[in-house]
Parts: structure tokens; sequence; C-alpha cells
């Protein structure tokens, strides 16, 4: 995507083939543990957001354990909604982890930035994230961050269905929700303070995220 500037949140996924036809089904109840331990995280993350606020507020600096525990939030939602009903594009149970796990089929990373801007952290959560609040209301209907619900969830449905009576997971079904998932947590991640590079109002589609910034190496 040449000419396209680049974003700092970085959500790519391979559809891990084989699939199982009927999976899916059950994985509302194999989730259920991952996502009792999400309700805990969520509720710190949002705590720790707000103590965010004033640090970058007065010191202009995002905390960098605090970035650390966030962005690992981010992608242990990232990995379980994929494993779920936010994608079913994986039947490899998901690690009870906030490491980056490269080896998992959904991998999110976040570039830390060195500076924020002390005076967009007053209006960029609530005033400029409005637009994408609500696409965001439209793709995941009132699922939250568990995916299920609004059209990421009606996408992953019909892929379901196509598993049980195809084996296939419709390729331009996979793009999409992916492509969705993307614009949904570089929406999440700036509205966390995590940067302040406002997100496009773009789908960009596919497993690979070509305006996403790379990837950190493994254990940096």
């Amino acid at each position: 995507m040449t000419g396209v500037k680049a974003t700092p949140v970085r959500l790519e996924a391979r559809l891990d083939l084989p699939v199982s036809r009927w999976l899916w089904l059950i994985k509302w109840l194999l989730a259920i543990p991952h996502w009792i331990v999400l309700c805990f995280l969520w509720a710190a993350f949002f705590l720790l957001t707000v103590v965010v606020f004033f640090a970058v507020l007065f010191t202009g600096a995002y905390p960098r354990w605090i970035f650390d525990f966030n962005l690992g939030v981010l992608r242990w939602t990232w990995r379980v909604s994929y494993y779920s009903y936010g994608g079913l594009g994986t039947d490899r149970y998901p690690p009870f982890s906030l490491g980056e796990e490269p080896d998992y089929p959904a991998t999110l990373a976040v570039a830390r930035p060195e500076r924020l801007s002390r005076g967009l952290v007053l209006v960029k959560w609530w005033l400029l994230a409005i637009p994408h609040y609500a696409v965001l209301g439209f793709f995941l209907g009132g699922a939250g961050d568990r995916g299920g619900g609004g059209l990421i969830g009606l996408l992953a449905l019909f892929a379901g269905v196509s598993l049980a009576f195809t084996a296939r997971y419709p390729a331009g079904i996979f793009d999409l929700i992916v492509g969705l998932n993307r614009w949904v947590f570089r929406v999440v991640a700036y509205a966390a303070l995590m940067t302040d590079v406002y997100p496009p109002f773009r789908l960009d589609q596919g497993a690979t995220d070509l305006v996403g910034e790379p990837m950190p190496a493994p254990g940096r």
C-alpha cells in the first residue's frame, strides 16, 4: 500500500487449517475460563488506563510496565476472540498468557511511543474517537471483546455454517473478519491512550497487516 501512512498497531492472523467442522459449536463453552480471566484483566486495564491518563497529562509519557501489561491484555483478547466467535480461524486453544506468543495464529503488536501529546489525552479517548465508536458498535454489537455479536459475529457464524456443510472456511469471509478486527483493535489502542496516531477509516483486509509497523523481534 504505497503512500498509505503506517499505523503503530499491527494485527495479523493466519487460517489454521484444518479447522474442525463441528468444534465451533462448543467453543463458547471451551472459552469460558478465558472470558472469566479476561473480565479481571480488563478491569485492571481500565484502572491502569486512568493512571496512564494522569501520567501522560503531567509527563507526556506512557509508563512502560503499564503499556506492556495493557498490550498483553489486548493480545490475550485477540487470541481468544480469534479462537472463538470473533474469528473461528483456529482450533488451537489460546494460551493463558500476556506475552507475544508468536507461534499462535493470531498476533498483535503495538509500537510504544516515546512521547504522547499532553493535550490530546484530554479529548482523544472520548471526543475524537466518537465516530469510531459508532462504527465499532456495528462491528461488535453488544458482545464487546468476546466476539459473537454484530457484523463480526454474523460473519463468523457464516464461516461456521460453511465449515459444517462444506468443511471449507470461505477466503473472502476470513479476509473481511480479520480486517474488521484490525479496525477494532486500532481504535481500542487509540482510546486506551497507547498512541496518538488517529485510526484510519479504512478496512485493511487479509491475513497480513500491510500498514502496521513491523512486529518486534521475539524477546524484545
